[in-house]
């Protein structure tokens, strides 16, 4: 079964978030979010994009912060549950060599 694949177009995005278009380019432009095909001379964001802006948009909210800000806040996020991830399989891998000894 195909997963159906829900697309916004430039108003539509910001017509649901209620963000401007001015401050749309200025969060892409920030990487906090990408549309489907940034070269493309319409943007197009799917509902992953929806969500990632959603994140921003509630951490916008809550630590009162910029956009340049919270671009950098979701880097550190992202760096952290990566970090995180390698921890967990560096604390695996140890446990499995203890155990042989």
């Amino acid at each position: 079964m195909t997963k159906l694949q829900i697309t916004f177009t430039v108003t539509e995005f910001c017509l649901h978030t209620g963000v401007t278009e001015a401050e749309l380019s200025e969060v892409v432009g920030l990487g906090v979010i990408e549309p489907r095909d940034p070269g493309a001379a319409d943007w197009l964001f799917d509902d992953a994009a929806l969500a990632a802006f959603n994140r921003a948009q509630r951490l916008q909210r809550e630590l009162a912060l910029d956009w340049p800000g919270i671009a950098v806040t979701l880097t550190l996020l992202e760096e952290i549950e990566q970090l995180r991830k390698e921890n967990s399989q560096l604390r695996h891998r140890l446990e499995r060599f203890i155990a042989q000894q």
